[in-house]
């Protein structure tokens, strides 16, 4: 699975999944400041998940019926960083296929 993490989600979580040898890049690297919509769009065009804590995202995909090569919305009560990889960490072992969908995880 190859991601790119919303700028809500700063520089860690993109560098723990590196770590984690996942494909990731972070829109703070590469597109920073850009519309919701135009980070869909890179997101589709390199067939990338998008992680992201900002609902807006599910507007454009259900809404809007725009297209999209997967998005998981986190909504966590704790959105420490520690947690935040935590989840993230069980999600990604559970074998979960996150491609093409739309996933909302919770802690």
């Amino acid at each position: 699975m190859k991601f790119i993490t919303d700028e809500n989600l700063g520089i860690q979580i993109p560098r723990f999944l590196k770590s984690l040898d996942y494909d990731v890049i972070s829109v703070i690297e590469v597109a920073l400041s850009y519309p919701d919509i135009d980070i869909l769009a890179i997101a589709n065009k390199e067939n990338r998940i998008l992680l992201t804590t900002d609902k807006d995202f599910g507007e454009l995909v259900f809404k809007e019926k725009l297209i999209h090569s997967g998005v998981i919305l986190l909504r966590l009560r704790d959105e420490s960083v520690k947690n935040k990889k935590k989840v993230i960490l069980r999600e990604l072992n559970s074998g979960k296929n996150f491609e093409g969908k739309f996933t909302r995880i919770r802690d």
